[in-house]
């Protein structure tokens, strides 16, 4: 089954979650190639369930 481009952006970003530099470096790359309404929902994605610890900024 092909996964989309939003959906291989969360697995890479839920692997590479234990190094900040590294998450926020795929987190970009993410948005550069993703839709505008994928990014905003990966935004959501992130905030809910990578650090659900921090508050939302």
């Amino acid at each position: 089954m092909k996964k989309s481009m939003f959906e291989y952006t969360k697995i890479i970003l839920q692997k590479v979650s234990f190094d900040r530099k590294l998450f926020i470096k795929e987190y970009r790359k993410a948005q550069a190639l993703l839709q505008p309404q994928e990014v905003q929902e990966l935004r959501v994605w992130v905030r809910s369930n990578m650090f659900p610890w921090q508050p939302n900024r």
